[in-house]
This record gives C-alpha cells, sequence and structure tokens, in this order.
C-alpha cells in the first residue's frame, strides 16, 4: 500500500519558524483534514503491518515492542559498561545462541524442536546477569522468528518478548541467587534447582507473552490447562538447558574459560548427534512403513487372487513393475526369472544382464557363502522369510549395501515355488555407521585408538596371556614433559598441531602389528604383543626419546620437547587394562621424578609407594582437620644488637604410628591433594595466636615479628587476604607484626598471578619476605617492582662462606642488593660461629640457624624471649645451642 504524504498548513515545516515569521492561525477545517489525514496513516500502517490484529491485540502488541524495545536498550547500555574482556564473551555468547537458534532439532513424532541456544543464554545470566541475558535471548527469538515465520509483526514482537521475560526472571533469579549466599544457603545444587526454576518460568512467562497475542486477536480466554498440554515438553527442555548451563557455570568458576571453549565442540556434537539420530529414526520410520504398506499390499493382492486370479495378477505386475523399493523373483538355485527397474537401479545393470544369471553373481564376494546360506534356510524351512544385509557392486566397482528380504512366492501354473527378492538401498545408513563406529574408538584428533578401544585391546592381549603361557605384551604409557607449555604460550591451536606431529612420530616408530592409543590430552600409550615384549618395549623407548626429541616448527615456532615413558609387562600379572593402565601411568610418574625425558619400568615397590602415599594423604587430612600439625620456632637475630627480633613458624608433623614425618615429605602433599590451603590458615591462626600469647605475657615483646610460610597455590587464592585480615584483627596484631614467607622458585613459576595477592597484603601492611633466595633465577627487574621486604640467603650459600670463596661474593652481592632496593637481608643456616662472624664482616642484618637456636616449642621460646639480654658474643659459643635451651629443643627433621 503507497503511503500518501502528510499535507501540512501554510508555515509548517521541519525547521522551527524564525523570531520574524508571520503566526499562522489554523482553522477548524484545517484540524479537522490534519486528524483525518493522521487516522488514514495510521490504518494505512494497521493494514500493512497487522491486518488481523483487532484494537486489543494492537495495543498489546504496541505496548510489548514499547517495552521490549526500552528493555533492549537498557541491556545494551549495561552491557556497554562492562569490562573489554567481559564484552567480548558477551557477544560470543550472543552470537552462538543465535547460530544455534538457526539450527534446531525437531523432535520425531512431535511438532515442537530445540536448539542449544538457551544453554548459553542461561550461562550468560550466570556470569553476567540479566542485561547480557537479556541481549542474548533477544537475538535467538529474533533468529527463530526470522526463521519460521515471514510477518514483520512476528519478528518484533518475538524479540522483544523474550527481552522482557529474560530480564523479568533474570532480575528475579539474581535476587534469590543472592539471597541464598547472604543467607549461607548457597551451594552448587541449590544453584542448578534455583536456575532450572526460574528457566521454566522464563518459559512459562515469554511462552505467555506470545500466546496473548492469538487469544487477543481471536477473543477467546487464555485456558491454562491448554497452555500447559501445548508446552509442557518444551519447557522440559528449557529446563534441561539451564542444568546443562549451570554445570557449565560451576566448572567455569573451577577451572576458567577454557572449559567454555572445549564445551561449544562438545555441545554442537551432541546436537548434531541427535540431529543425525532423530533423521534416521524418521528414516527408519519411513521405511519401516513402506514395508509395512508392501505387506499390506501383498496380503490385498493375496485376497483379491482368491477371488479373480486374473486381476490379481495383473495388479501383482504393476505393483512389481513399479515398486520403489527393487524386487526380483529367483528360482530355488538363485536363477533371476523377473526383476523390477528398481532392482536394476541398485545394480547399476539393465533389466536384460540380469535376467537368467544367478543372483549371487551380482554379490560382493565376501557375502557370497551370507546369502546361500540364506536362501538355504528358506528351502529347508518352507514358508519362513529371511532378510540380510550385503553389498553388491555395479559394473563401476562401486559397492552399495542393500538390506534383503526373502521369501516364498508361488504361482498356479508354475512347476515349482520360486523366492521373491526385495531389495533397498541402505548405503547412506551403513556409512554412517561406520563413521559413528570409527568416531567411537578412535581419537578424532590423531585418529589413533582412543581410551576405550585401546583398553579393548589390552584386554585382548591379557586372554592370549591366559591361553598361552608364552605370549608376552608389554604397554607403554607416555606423557609429553612441555604441553601444558606449547598450550600457554602459543594456544590450543599450537597444542592440536603438536600432538598430530608427534602421534605421526609414534606411528612411525612402532611396528605394524603394535597399538597405538591417546589415551587423552597428551598422553599416549603402546601395546607390544611379543615373546621379548618387556626388551622390544626398552628398545622402542630408547628409539622413540630419540625420534621425539626432534624439534619440530609449530605455528611459525621451533619447538623441542621430550617424553617421559612408563613400561609395564605381562609377568607382573594383570586381570584388567585398567590393572596395566595404572600400573603404567605409575612408572612414568616414577619417570617424571626422576627427571624426565627418561623412561622407566615398573616394579610392585611403585605401587606399594603410591599406596603409601595415598595413606599418608588420608592421614594428612585427619591432621589438619583435628589440629594435630604443631608448630615449632625459630628465631631470627638482629646480627647488630644480637637481640630476637622474629620467630619462624615451621610446621611439625608426629604421625601417631609413624613417628615425626619431615615438612620435606608432607608439605608436597597438602600441595598436590589441595589440603595446603586448609594446613597454611590453620598454621597462620596458631602462629598469630601464640604471638598474641607472648605479647600479653610480657609486655616489652610487643616488637616482636612473626614469619609464616606459604605456598604459591596460597598466594593464588583470594581467601588468603580475607584471613589474613581476619586473624590479625582477632588477635589484636599490628600487620607489620606478621611477614609471609614464599621461595624464590613457587614465586616465579606463580608471579603473574601472586603479584595483585601480593600487592593487596602489602597495602594491609604485611611484610612479605623472599625465601631461599639465590636459588630461583629471579630478575633484577622483577625484584624491583616486587612489593616484598626482605630476603632471605638460602642456607646453601651460608654453608661455604670463607674469605675468598665464591659464595662470599654471592652473599656480598645478595646484601649489596638488599641495601640498594631497600630491603631486610637474613641468612639461613648459621651453623659456626665462622660463618656467623663472616655474615657480620658482610654486613648481613639478620640471621637464624642452629647456631643461634633450633626450632622450639611455644613455652621454650619464650623462655629465650625471656632472657632479655642480647647474646654477647655468638662467634665464641662451644656448641650449637645454647645450654639454657638445649633441653627444650624439638626434635629437627
Amino acid at each position: 500500500m503507497t503511503m500518501q504524504p502528510l499535507a501540512l498548513p501554510v508555515g509548517a515545516g521541519i525547521d522551527p519558524p524564525g523570531p520574524n515569521a508571520p503566526t499562522v492561525t489554523m482553522s477548524p477545517a484545517d484540524t479537522k483534514v490534519v486528524a483525518a489525514d493522521a487516522a488514514t496513516w495510521r490504518a494505512r500502517l494497521h493494514a500493512a503491518l497487522m491486518p488481523d490484529y483487532n484494537r486489543n491485540a494492537a495495543v498489546y502488541w504496541w505496548a510489548m515492542v514499547g517495552l521490549g524495545g526500552a528493555t533492549l536498550l537498557g541491556s545494551a547500555i549495561a552491557v556497554a559498561a562492562l569490562p573489554e574482556a567481559v564484552l567480548v564473551q558477551v557477544l560470543v555468547g550472543c552470537v552462538t545462541a543465535m547460530l544455534a537458534a538457526m539450527f534446531p532439532v525437531r523432535i520425531p513424532g512431535s511438532k515442537s524442536s530445540f536448539a542449544a541456544g538457551e544453554i548459553f543464554i542461561f550461562l550468560l545470566l550466570l556470569m553476567h546477569g540479566p542485561a547480557a541475558a537479556a541481549l542474548a535471548a533477544a537475538g535467538e527469538a529474533l533468529v527463530g522468528s526470522a526463521r519460521t515465520s515471514r510477518r514483520w509483526t512476528s519478528r518484533l514482537a518475538s524479540p522483544a518478548m523474550a527481552a522482557i521475560a529474560m530480564a523479568t526472571t533474570g532480575t528475579a533469579l539474581r535476587s534469590t541467587l543472592d539471597a541464598a549466599q547472604s543467607l549461607g544457603a548457597f551451594n552448587a545444587a541449590a544453584l542448578m534447582l534455583v536456575v532450572m526454576v526460574f528457566a521454566i518460568a522464563y518459559f512459562l512467562l515469554n511462552t505467555l507473552l506470545v500466546t496473548l497475542v492469538v487469544h487477543l486477536k481471536k477473543g477467546e480466554p487464555l485456558r491454562l490447562g491448554e497452555f500447559f498440554d501445548s508446552f509442557g515438553w518444551v519447557g522440559i527442555t528449557y529446563a534441561a538447558s539451564s542444568l546443562i548451563a549451570a554445570l557449565l557455570y560451576l566448572t567455569f568458576k573451577q577451572v576458567g574459560i577454557s572449559v567454555l571453549l572445549a564445551a561449544l565442540p562438545i555441545i554442537a556434537m551432541l546436537l548434531s548427534t541427535l540431529h543425525y539420530h532423530f533423521r534416521q529414526r524418521e528414516s527408519n520410520e519411513a521405511a519401516q512403513r513402506v514395508r509395512v504398506e508392501a505387506a499390506e499390499r501383498e496380503v490385498a493382492q493375496a485376497a483379491q487372487h482368491a477371488r479373480a486370479l486374473g486381476d490379481s495378477e495383473r495388479r501383482f505386475h504393476s505393483a512389481f513393475s513399479h515398486a520403489a523399493i527393487g524386487m526380483a523373483l529367483v528360482a530355488p538355485d538363485g536363477q533371476v526369472l523377473q526383476v523390477n527397474p528398481a532392482l536394476c537401479n541398485l545394480l547399476g545393470r539393465a533389466e536384460a544382464d540380469v535376467l537368467g544369471r544367478r543372483i549371487a553373481g551380482f554379490v560382493h564376494p565376501d557375502d557370497v557363502d551370507t546369502l546361500t546360506h540364506r536362501l538355504l534356510n528358506i528351502d529347508d524351512q518352507a514358508g519362513v522369510d529371511t532378510a540380510v544385509e550385503l553389498r553388491c557392486r555395479q559394473p563401476q566397482g562401486r559397492e552399495v549395501w542393500l538390506a534383503m528380504h526373502s521369501g516364498y512366492f508361488s504361482e498356479r501354473e508354475a512347476s515349482a515355488p520360486c523366492l521373491i527378492l526385495q531389495a533397498q538401498d541402505i548405503t547412506a545408513r551403513r556409512d554412517a555407521e561406520l563413521r559413528l563406529h570409527h568416531s567411537a574408538f578412535h581419537d578424532s584428533l590423531t585418529s589413533l585408538a582412543n581410551r576405550a578401544r585401546f583398553a579393548e585391546r589390552v584386554a585382548g592381549a591379557i586372554e592370549r596371556c591366559r591361553a598361552d603361557p608364552l605370549h608376552r605384551f608389554a604397554v607403554m604409557y607416555l606423557d609429553f614433559d612441555r604441553f601444558k607449555l606449547i598450550n600457554d604460550t602459543l594456544g590450543h591451536g599450537a597444542g592440536d598441531q603438536f600432538l598430530v606431529t608427534v602421534a605421526s612420530r609414534i606411528r612411525h616408530q612402532v611396528r605394524p602389528h603394535d597399538t597405538v592409543g591417546r589415551l587423552g590430552g597428551d598422553e599416549f600409550a603402546i601395546l607390544i604383543e611379543d615373546r621379548d615384549a618387556e626388551q622390544v618395549a626398552v628398545t622402542m623407548a630408547e628409539r622413540l626419546q630419540h625420534a621425539l626429541r626432534a624439534p619440530c616448527t609449530i605455528a611459525g615456532t621451533e619447538i623441542s620437547s621430550s617424553a617421559s615413558i612408563g613400561i609395564t609387562c605381562s609377568s607382573t600379572g594383570y586381570a584388567t587394562p585398567d590393572e596395566v593402565l595404572r600400573d603404567a601411568d605409575i612408572a612414568m610418574y616414577r619417570a617424571k621424578a626422576a627427571g624426565r625425558a627418561r623412561y622407566a619400568l615398573f616394579d610392585a615397590r611403585l605401587r606399594a609407594e603410591i599406596a603409601d602415599q595415598l595413606h599418608l594423604e588420608t592421614d594428612l587430612r585427619r591432621a589438619i582437620e583435628t589440629d594435630q600439625i604443631d608448630l615449632a620456632y625459630q628465631p631470627i637475630h638482629d646480627l647488630h644488637t644480637g637481640k630476637i627480633v622474629s620467630y619462624e613458624a615451621l610446621a611439625r608433623w608426629r604421625h601417631p604410628g609413624r613417628g615425626p614425618i619431615a615438612p620435606e615429605i608432607f608439605i608436597p602433599i597438602a600441595e598436590e591433594s589441595g589440603l595446603i590451603g586448609a594446613l597454611t590458615d590453620r598454621m597462620l591462626t596458631r602462629a598469630c595466636r601464640q604471638l598474641k600469647a607472648w605479647q600479653r605475657r610480657a609486655g616489652h615483646h610487643a616488637a616482636i615479628g612473626m614469619h609464616v610460610n606459604v605456598s604459591g597455590t596460597d598466594l593464588c587464592r583470594a581467601s588468603l587476604i580475607s584471613h589474613v585480615t581476619s586473624t590479625l584483627l582477632a588477635n589484636g596484631l599490628q600487620p607489620s607484626q606478621l611477614t609471609l614467607e614464599i621461595t624464590e622458585t613457587t614465586l616465579m613459576k606463580s608471579l603473574d598471578v601472586a603479584l595483585e595477592t601480593m600487592n593487596r597484603l602489602r597495602q594491609i601492611g604485611v611484610g612479605l619476605s623472599v625465601d631461599d633466595f639465590g636459588t630461583g633465577y629471579s630478575s633484577l627487574s622483577s625484584l624491583t617492582t616486587l612489593p616484598i621486604t626482605s630476603l632471605k640467603i638460602d642456607r646453601s650459600f651460608v654453608q661455604g662462606l670463607h674469605d675468598g670463596g665464591q659464595n662470599s661474593d654471592i652473599v656480598q652481592a645478595i646484601v649489596t642488593l638488599g641495601d640498594a632496593l631497600g630491603k631486610s637481608v637474613i641468612a639461613e643456616g648459621v651453623e659456626t660461629p665462622a660463618q656467623l662472624a663472616h655474615l657480620r664482616k658482610l654486613g648481613c642484618g639478620f640471621a637464624q640457624g642452629f647456631l643461634l637456636a633450633c626450632p622450639l616449642s611455644a613455652d621454650v621460646a619464650e623462655v629465650l624471649l625471656d632472657r632479655g639480654a642480647p647474646i654477647s658474643d655468638l662467634a665464641q659459643l662451644p656448641s650449637p645451642v645454647p645450654a639454657s635451651i638445649a633441653d627444650g629443643e624439638l626434635t629437627i627433621h
């Protein structure tokens, strides 16, 4: 419809009139004309956009579009204010949701379909709030409406209503989660339940808003029973999508953004599999209907044959000739008597080339015996039908899979009954099954056997060993030593390219009958079956080390890598593949512990060591929970005054059954098992409580400080700062009285993550000390920017101190560096008067060690504090420990 321009009175225009413009007064007649034109314009617009909308429906539509537009504008403004990294995540989520909406999965036997877009909408809601989710929901609705409707009313209203529904339910969800968190009722299970409830609420609200348009247009009341019956199944998919989003969100909170990058191809693969499965199901149902219809036609033809043989014969031949599936009449010896055009097309031959020849001549040689057996089975059991799937060869060499159904057929004039064959092309289905079978048992990246396939082959090897005592096998477990570095520096794409390269190298080093599998990540395994399997495995391991050590170019960068290899053999005695892989994995970790880039053979002692470490981890967890870890306190002396200025708190564990356990044993176990955070928090609390107790009993010790060791893991967790702050406040300590120590090597490994935590600790006033300084290869630029307050010289440099020695030069350089940077310097491991004298000569300010005092119990440490007077001449002490405190020292491990 052409829209007429609106007539304006004289003097009206786009620009406002000037100050000297003449005043034009409209007459009542002119006013009516303008009003009539406006009404005509609105009527034309209504007729163009919504000709079937009554007044109520039109008012409701405009209200929803206006409110939805305002919601989208507010959401866009809120999202635009987010940080750039978060904004990129929101954009990726919106685009992914819109792309998913373009490829919905239709449910067989239903008019409903679903897409994965809701997963990413709910994930954006949990990660970035209702504004981001509203934009994604509107984008998905826009794509869905554009795909299913050509009307602009639907294309405008659907995104607006989706935005309103998501903004409403998303805001309510956020408020509910915040309230639950403030009440302490927030956990993973509660999150998933609440998200599912609000996902259904979002679906119901959005569907209600859309459904109201239809009911308003028809002037019908909305009946809730019909509403739930029509949309209940789809609501369940929304709940499932929200559950997946909640699981992804929880995993994201633990692992980071990499889980989302990994989840995208997995979700896409699952949807593709579902789409294929549903399509295949529809195809099978259609094929079944065809077979049922054919059977029904045959029954009808048989009944008609009893009434009128002539008509039945003509109808049969007509159905035979025009059938969509291939059909043939075959003599008992297999000779083709009659064939229809459909079967000729399947065989790729003319009718004359098929008639008179045996049906077996068109079948693949490997399937001839199968066909012959089936035909003989029909002959032995007259009247019994049979079905078989086999391959046929066309003249061009192409193989076609046919589903062939055979049964007896007889005519009145025939001397003997014959067989009727029905054939249907199932090549596409068999190809898809082969691809799925390959995907199920092979790694998609390297095309090697996956874990399931490799375990299956190992199980076969175990069975062969049981059947033949002389049969032997070995399994090699490979793990690349620097794969994580490749992923972190060059990206996961380069990591995948690296895995493809090394997989090819491994294949070239094994024998043709050996099995190579990728178990996951950068872990590979090789199955060797040979009478001398162990020797073959050792030789192959040496050959692999040489081949894998050769540089390769990945993403334009030359990379040199190596692998740690664990080997186990069937002589150990195995019952399941899991046991074999477990022991090979244990041997591989032994190779890593021995220095990497080497191989190790499994023996029973390794398994015992792993079991012992597992038991020790369990005992350590119980010891931390029951507060069985004690603290010893080693004093730090001021070398200028001889006074004690602070104590270092050292964790000590006396196992009830094993006795004292050295810190160098249980601290690494705590770090590997994730117990280090709880251990550090407990040690920090006890050390601060003890420091406060000393201050209460002797006010003149108020200046004494406390050093507590922390790990790199501690500096990377956000709860450390809050725990330090609360502990200081609870004990009434000044932040400057607490110093946290971290080894230089650990600090350099986790510097990027730990730096923010260190800066915040220094802002509070807590001291930071670099322990074992001189062993971690930290750069001078790092030292100038790190918020540290002191350096602790590693004991290895103190042990060899003498005039003119290299260690003396190193210590002098550290002292000079500390003075230049304004950092205190503390020497560790002082054991002889000569070392102490040399440290004083070099200008070192502070020291600790067995010469001054061993780690002490809290009571003995307090006695040492109460002595008050400085140690006058430490260089002249005859023994490492003053006699007055020797009885109270703790055993050192």
